[in-house]
């Protein structure tokens, strides 16, 4: 749950406390279980600002180049790093990112409504966009500064 925890910390972070009602994370890197992730970022959100906000996983798998064949698949599994898919070729590289960003959580209008401004379906909630590479797996940073509304 790691991941999960560091992800719920980052969230914490920018959010400065206002309730949260959903966040968008890019993980890149090998094969994650969507719905592990779900299950762990709720349990690790309980009792926090984030507890009921929703994921939204982005997906970025790695690629795999082939010395041998030229190719480049993305990685489906772990033989894949050993061995090309295409051709069987052991002379591979991994390609593509690994690590996990807070690319923006959605904080949820003040109950009253007041001075909140709609998000683009017009729901009451404000999307917030922090800097373009904010990792949370591992020990989560402040971020430097933030883009977008506040």
């Amino acid at each position: 749950m790691g991941m999960c925890d560091a992800i719920v910390d980052a969230a914490r972070k920018r959010a400065r406390g206002r309730p949260v009602s959903g966040v968008r994370v890019r993980v890149g890197g090998h094969p994650v279980d969507p719905e592990v992730i779900d299950q762990g970022f709720r349990l690790a959100a309980e009792g926090t600002e984030i507890e009921g906000a929703r994921i939204d996983l982005v997906m970025e798998p790695l690629a795999v180049h082939c010395r041998d064949c030229g190719g480049t698949t993305p990685v489906g599994s772990a033989a894949a790093l050993a061995a090309c898919p295409v051709c069987g070729g052991v002379d591979v590289e991994a390609r593509g990112r690994d690590d996990v960003v807070l690319e923006s959580i959605t904080v949820a209008a003040p109950p009253d409504g007041a001075h909140a401004t709609a998000g683009p379906a017009g729901d009451g909630e404000r999307p917030e966009h922090g800097p373009e590479h904010e990792p949370v797996h591992g020990p989560a940073r402040e971020p430097e500064g933030e883009r977008g509304s506040a």
